[in-house]
């Protein structure tokens, strides 16, 4: 078994799904691209991006977070996958129904923000 251990902890982690952009946060993009924001590229042109504003509100409002320890946590996420519906976590996870869709959606979007201009 690979160790997957991240070398963030858990706190810096969920922050960033929270505080982050949808460039940094694959939560952050999954969201927004479900809920129908426009991605578009900012800056050098590199970094894609929500208005994050009102993403970082819907999440304020709609996700809740939760957690448990564990000695092996990448140990307990093969199993946790394995064992519960959780459709917008794409790792591990290409047997689920929603996969295919999401993973296209998130590609149609990124296609779609790197045909239109960069905004400043």
């Amino acid at each position: 078994m690979v160790n997957r251990a991240s070398k963030q902890n858990l706190r810096t982690r969920v922050r960033y799904h929270y505080r982050g952009n949808a460039e940094g946060s694959t939560l952050r993009l999954t969201l927004g691209c479900l809920l129908g924001l426009g991605l578009r590229r900012v800056g050098s042109g590199k970094r894609l991006t929500f208005g994050e504003r009102e993403l970082t509100a819907w999440m304020a409002e709609h996700a809740y977070v939760c957690w448990f320890e564990h000695p092996e946590p990448w140990i307990a996420e093969i199993a946790l996958i394995a064992q519960l519906d959780l459709p917008l976590n794409l790792d591990q996870n290409r047997h689920h129904h929603f996969h295919e869709y999401l993973s296209d959606l998130r590609a149609s979007a990124r296609s779609r923000a790197r045909g239109l201009p960069i905004l400043s």
